[in-house]
């Protein structure tokens, strides 16, 4: 089954073939609107990261994996106090229950006091994620916003992040760090069990941390 989708507003078109058995599953075709029809993108991080040049309070690049092809986009999370009795949460691109998971872990295991704030997040690009693999990625892009602390541009984030505030490891890491060391990034922040007979590429440095406060610790550190 073949699915079209893209922003209404957008240029950008994601191509995603999904299957039931048989080979890989939920392959992408990223693909531009030009004059002359749909136009394929050879090099979709480079579509999905804006301008990395100054880093920004609540930007953080991860690495998602569609299908078989890693892509870096950069999440955006804006954390700001409510002025409602309800605070809002609202995600585009992002699972809005993941979200809500990924906030009380942050209170519960680092003492974030989120309660009373409205937590805006958004995929660059009009990607959508869907993978557990980004969760460290979204949970920093938050405490960035909410700390007002800069994740070095030149540093790329992946791993699970699990209830009890733990960082998972994620598959196909190889390929998530090749596509790293392609675009220039310097530091990967990944789960420490990933680092087990993993050789980091030349120029980039491989951080592995336990859990969430130990992320935040190396992430912020040279911010």
């Amino acid at each position: 089954v073949l699915y079209l989708e893209g922003e209404r507003h957008g240029a950008f078109r994601i191509l995603r073939a999904a299957k039931n058995r048989f080979g890989s599953t939920n392959e992408i075709g990223i693909f531009e609107m030009r004059d002359a029809g749909m136009i394929e993108v050879p090099n979709p991080s480079q579509v999905f990261l804006p301008d990395r040049n100054e880093g920004r309070e609540g930007a953080v690049t991860i690495c998602t994996v569609e299908g078989t092809r890693p892509i870096l986009v950069e999440v955006q999370a804006l954390v700001a106090g409510s002025n409602f009795g309800y605070p809002q949460r609202v995600a585009n691109g992002f699972d809005s229950r993941r979200m809500a998971i990924l906030v009380a872990v942050l209170e519960k295991r680092s003492g974030l006091q989120l309660g009373s704030q409205d937590i805006f997040l958004n995929v660059a690009g009009g990607l959508r994620l869907d993978e557990p693999a980004v969760d460290l990625g979204v949970a920093l892009a938050m405490v960035s916003s909410f700390r007002n602390k800069q994740v070095p541009h030149d540093t790329v984030v992946f791993g699970e992040l699990g209830l009890g505030g733990e960082i998972r490891p994620v598959g196909q890491i190889e390929r998530r760090i090749a596509e790293a060391h392609k675009l220039g990034f310097l530091r990967c922040i990944v789960s420490k069990a990933n680092l087990s007979g993993l050789r980091a590429p030349d120029g980039l440095e491989l951080i592995g941390v336990q859990d969430i406060d130990a992320a935040q610790d190396m992430a912020f550190d040279t911010a």
